[in-house]
């Protein structure tokens, strides 16, 4: 095992605490969406996707059922940190929980996210049962 991969863990029970509600995973990388989509449908959250930050604001608008935003910090097009920023600024959106997601993990990219407006950072490679952890402390609360 390279010493950047997380240690598996037993994934945690899957209950229905979050079953019904609506993620938007903003990412540009086709395998994060699928990843990040298979850990949320099977905890029963329906998952909408978004190539950049400027699709993932034209699908909240689109669809203003979402509950949270799982936000790729490095996109093309418009970053999340600049997404998050512009989503803060709408009125019906301002207190939508957001997490920013990144792979980079740089002192200070934390601080930064949470700066641009995200509710909470989680780093790639994401761990399943902290992720799940996040979101449920977000929709839940």
């Amino acid at each position: 095992m390279r010493p950047e991969e997380p240690v598996q863990q037993a994934p945690q029970p899957v209950d229905d605490s979050l079953s019904g509600r609506t993620v938007l995973v903003v990412d540009d990388d086709a395998r994060n969406l699928y990843a990040l989509s298979s850990i949320l449908e099977l905890h029963g959250l329906t998952v909408r996707h978004a190539e950049d930050g400027r699709k993932g604001i034209e699908m909240l608008i689109e669809h203003p059922d979402i509950d949270l935003i799982l936000m790729d910090v490095m996109m093309p097009e418009m970053d999340g940190y600049t997404a998050t920023a512009r989503i803060r600024q709408m009125p019906a959106h301002a207190h939508l929980p957001i997490i920013a997601v990144t792979a980079k993990a740089m002192p200070g990219d934390r601080e930064k996210s949470l700066a641009s407006g995200a509710t909470d950072y989680v780093t790639k490679p994401v761990d399943t049962n902290d992720l799940i952890a996040c979101v449920r402390r977000w929709l839940t609360s």
